[in-house]
């Protein structure tokens, strides 16, 4: 989608986002998936959050929720970024991020987790249709994905 200001950065657009137990967001928003192995850094998530933002030009103050596998939220990786970034974490169950279509989904992280995607696919589960911006990105032990909430269109405005 093209930038109405008119720089190089992508549109983030408007949109719903529902994360955790029914909560909406209403606006402008990204939703960030994130894997984490236990054995990731306190710090390392964050980085690899900030780094996968900065690169595609994305701001931080436009992310409205983290995105996990049920049982991940509670990781100290993911508490410490959701914490950094202000937002809150949604937790998906595999059964619900297998049925996601990805771009790059992986067959090891299936065999461990029960799903081929987390990070992609909770990042698209939580936008409730949006668009993937960022495949996911890597480090050891953390993996990073960025979706768009879908447009939001008014009542009564027509498509």
């Amino acid at each position: 989608m093209r930038n109405p200001d008119g720089e190089g950065r992508p549109f983030v657009g408007e949109g719903l986002v529902l994360v955790g137990e029914g909560r909406l967001f209403d606006g402008v928003g990204l939703v960030v998936g994130v894997g984490v192995r236990a054995t990731a850094a306190e710090t390392e998530l964050l980085e690899l959050v900030r780094r996968t933002l900065a690169g595609a030009g994305l701001p931080a103050d436009a992310v409205r929720a983290l995105a996990t596998l049920t049982g991940k939220g509670g990781h100290p990786a993911v508490r410490a970024a959701a914490a950094a970034l202000g937002v809150p974490v949604a937790e998906y169950p595999a059964e619900a991020l297998a049925a996601v279509r990805v771009p790059n989904p992986s067959g090891t992280v299936g065999e461990a987790v029960g799903t081929v995607s987390v990070a992609e696919a909770a990042a698209l589960a939580a936008t409730g249709g949006g668009e993937l911006l960022v495949p996911k990105r890597k480090t050891a032990s953390a993996t990073a994905a960025v979706a768009r909430t879908p447009h939001h269109r008014n009542a009564g405005e027509r498509p």
